[in-house]
């Protein structure tokens, strides 16, 4: 896409069905917010003629080309304006569409150490705080300012009612003003365009809670590096490691801090040296987990005898990635002694490690590729996480009913108290009533149930 018609902001909404065919478009009036949108950016830039004020993903969807012309707007756009509905976080595009900005701003980030908050949120029907996923909770973002009359009944609200015509007005323009103040003030460099298709939806499941995630990062500080060690590489402990200085100005495990919290988890991290020793893998796991490993670790015997040490238990549910910076003079000296010495102390790891994303375990060239790879190597360790963490089906119930679980992404604890048992008379008694249902009764319950079984597995 040529500069000059780089769209300055992209906005980003869910579509609404019709009623009935033939009926009114019920995103006409998005397409009146957005024409309005763009007629005030122009007036309060320079943009020359033909450029392009906004893009907005009206039609393209079932067009031919619709992936790539939304790649290319989400990679060159300046500022992302996402629509806040229910609808607008229950939809899976819409999350994709955040994801692929979001990245965008957080190499941003890495490259120039600075926050870049590109995202501008509209409410087009306001959705109470408890609603919201982790990357829109976290969203510095004051609408008071938009007008009273705006936060209660958002643009929908305002747009619909012809009584509210000045407070919709004030507040389109208070958006774009606020629209062009962050574009001027980060100024997001463009990148390569991500396939739309593949890549995940920052909000996550919509029938999930939030999930944590934990990053530990094996690597040695600025004061007990291997002899011959550069120090620019290292920081006062494991969490400032930086193998990609001097491109980026971020330590890796806060990069990767961003990149997870992108795909709707709550993170903690840590330095391998403060773990190591407390692991047990006789205990089932709280959380999935990602290594990030600095090949130059194991030159350290003691290192390499507790990473040893980590990798004969058994934890798949904890994925490894390897970045390696082959403009590291020194790394790519010695690239394939560094490789091979960490590939004899963990055998099992980086064989799980290929096995979930072979990119991340041979080694991550760029802050580009981590973003690219990391959500494949997170959701390989969930679906582990999931397969060997505990679950709670709850005491009690009918032997009728299909047990449901609970946990462990974030959902309910240890079960209940039991219930009390029936009394004889009443047990015989709900069972008498129950054999008096009809069949048709008993088929539609025994559905119900069974559909509710379902889902509930899916959600554990």
């Amino acid at each position: 896409m040529p500069a000059s018609v780089q769209p300055y902001f992209f906005l980003s909404y869910a579509h609404t069905p019709r009623f009935g065919a033939g009926g009114p478009d019920p995103d006409m009036w998005v397409e009146r917010l957005y024409r309005d949108l763009c007629s005030h950016v122009m007036a309060l830039t320079d943009l020359p003629a033909g450029s392009e004020a906004g893009f907005m993903d009206r039609e393209i969807r079932s067009g031919e080309g619709w992936s790539e012309r939304l790649g290319m707007a989400l990679a060159t756009c300046r500022v992302f304006v996402p629509l806040f509905s229910p609808r607008y976080f229950a939809s899976e595009m819409c999350g994709k569409e955040w994801f692929a900005f979001a990245q965008r701003a957080i190499q941003h980030g890495a490259i120039s150490n600075q926050p870049a908050e590109a995202i501008v949120p509209a409410l087009w029907v306001p959705v109470p705080p408890s609603q919201l996923p982790g990357p829109a909770e976290r969203l510095q973002f004051n609408h008071n300012t938009f007008g009273e009359r705006y936060v209660t009944d958002g643009l929908y609200g305002l747009i619909k009612l012809r009584g509210y015509a000045e407070q919709y007005e004030r507040a389109v323009y208070e958006l774009a003003k606020r629209i062009v103040r962050v574009a001027e003030t980060v100024r997001l460099e463009s990148v390569r365009p991500v396939d739309y298709r593949v890549v995940p939806s920052a909000f996550g499941s919509p029938s999930s809670p939030a999930r944590t995630l934990h990053v530990t990062v094996a690597a040695a500080s600025r004061h007990d590096l291997p002899e011959g060690r550069s120090p620019e590489y290292y920081g006062d402990s494991a969490l400032e490691w930086n193998p990609y200085h001097p491109a980026s100005q971020r330590p890796i495990a806060y990069v990767a801090e961003d990149l997870v919290r992108n795909l709707n988890y709550r993170t903690t991290m840590s330095s391998f040296d403060d773990e190591a020793g407390h692991f047990d893998s006789k205990q089932p796991p709280t959380r999935p987990e990602i290594l990030i490993i600095d090949r130059w670790a194991v030159d350290d015997e003691q290192r390499r005898r507790r990473l040893a040490a980590f990798d004969q238990e058994s934890r798949p549910w904890i994925n490894v990635v390897v970045p390696w910076n082959r403009y590291d003079h020194q790394s790519r000296a010695r690239e394939n002694e560094l490789a091979h010495q960490l590939e004899d102390t963990m055998p099992v790891k980086m064989s799980q490690g290929r096995a979930a994303c072979r990119a991340a375990a041979n080694g991550v060239a760029n802050m580009e590729t981590l973003g690219q790879i990391l959500p494949q190597v997170v959701e390989a360790a969930a679906q582990q996480f999931l397969r060997h963490a505990q679950v709670y089906p709850p005491a009690g119930g009918t032997p009728t009913e299909r047990p449901r679980l609970l946990g462990p992404m974030g959902m309910s604890g240890p079960p209940a108290p039991p219930r009390a048992p029936f009394p004889p008379d009443a047990d015989r008694d709900r069972h008498d009533g129950q054999s008096r249902r009809s069949r048709h009764e008993r088929d539609a319950t025994a559905e119900t149930e069974t559909d509710r079984g379902d889902t509930d597995d899916s959600e554990s």
